[in-house]
């Protein structure tokens, strides 16, 4: 039989959470069935790159500069659909949603675009362009129904909207709690509260706010407290500027961009998030498989994975200040941090699998290329 040649598009294959599901999700599919290709445009953020090789998969990058360079690179990506006989495109985010979009009008080769954002947002030309090209693709998907309904409210489109819910590897993301190589490393007792991120450094993710709310805990509190911010992004100087206008170099870690995040979370108690909106994020995910408890803002799609006070603590987006006060009540309260910790696992297990996904995904495919 055949195999479906499926092309994945995205602008980067950085350490963005849409960019390292791809990896995460290659590992499972059925390679017996689908062949699976990766076109990006930024050449300088590759971290996946490696990643996706190892597990089979093909990638391409065509090398853009800025978004109207990658546009341009629509003649391309028609001769690749060509060369290697693809029979479905599936595009990640709105610049990548857009050249998809015209190798669709030209080939009609079939399309599914995945949305992980709130149409609200968006730049405004983004919007807009978003919404005049919308209907040229076969399928959209969102990554929570909060990104699905923003679809339907903003554009109205005429073609199919579907939710497939964005999943985590609950068999690679395990705790090991034998292994504390990272609190060694950086000097963490054993006894030590660890709060953490894993994030890109982009203004909606307000990590300033975040560290914040991590001096004003460590303030109140007699435990000793550790910060550990993994990543890296636009806003590094700012952020790092925040951690020294606090005084704070000595508790928050700051490794950098990591490939490897699991080891990271395995340091972490909790997982803290200060966003401003979000879709679904993938390392929230991620830390619930490695029973980090949870302590949020209610942004975008985190409301449809997290129930106050079952699986984490909530807050909304701009009451973050009380943030302090839930991490205050998890440090004085060691079995309330323990059954959020185990709770946030077994919510991802039987809800948030990256097994559903993709069968979700293999479905949708299989019927496109027919």
């Amino acid at each position: 039989m055949m195999k479906i040649q499926i092309l994945h598009i995205i602008k980067s294959l950085g350490r963005g959470g849409a960019e390292m599901l791809l990896p995460e999700t290659l590992a499972i599919h059925d390679k017996e069935k689908f062949d699976f290709h990766f076109i990006y445009f930024l050449p300088w953020k590759d971290q996946m790159v490696s990643e996706i090789q190892k597990k089979g998969g093909n990638v391409r990058c065509l090398q853009a500069k800025n978004n109207f360079q990658l546009i341009s690179k629509f003649p391309q990506i028609i001769d690749y659909c060509d060369e290697n006989q693809i029979d479905v495109i599936h595009c990640h985010l709105p610049w990548a949603g857009f050249v998809g979009r015209i190798v669709y009008n030209r080939t009609k080769i079939p399309m599914i675009y995945t949305e992980h954002n709130m149409q609200e947002r968006y730049h405004p030309i983004t919007k807009i362009l978003n919404k005049k090209s919308f209907n040229f693709q076969s399928l959209a998907v969102g990554v929570s129904q909060d990104v699905s309904d923003s679809i339907i409210k903003n554009i109205k489109p005429q073609i199919p909207v579907k939710t497939i819910l964005n999943g985590v590897n609950t068999n690679k993301f395990i705790r090991n709690y034998e292994d504390s190589d990272i609190r060694k490393k950086y000097g963490i007792p054993e006894d030590a509260l660890v709060v953490g991120l894993v994030s890109v450094f982009r203004f909606q993710k307000r990590i300033k706010e975040w560290i914040q709310v991590f001096k004003t805990f460590s303030d109140n509190t007699s435990k000793k407290v550790y910060g550990l911010i993994v990543g890296a992004g636009p806003l590094e100087d700012e952020i790092k500027k925040e951690v020294t206008n606090f005084n704070l170099e000595e508790m928050i870690i700051m490794p950098g961009l990591q490939e490897q995040t699991k080891p990271y979370y395995n340091a972490m108690d909790i997982f803290m998030m200060s966003s401003s909106f979000e879709g679904l994020p993938i390392a929230l995910l991620e830390a619930m498989s490695m029973e980090c408890a949870i302590v949020t803002t209610n942004a975008g799609g985190i409301k449809e994975v997290i129930n106050d006070g079952e699986e984490g603590l909530m807050v909304e987006v701009d009451q973050w200040k009380v943030l302090s006060e839930k991490l205050i009540f998890l440090s004085e309260n060691p079995a309330e941090l323990k059954d959020l910790q185990r709770a946030a696992r077994n919510r991802v297990i039987s809800d948030f699998s990256l097994k559903s996904m993709v069968e979700n995904l293999e479905k949708e495919y299989s019927e496109l290329a027919v």
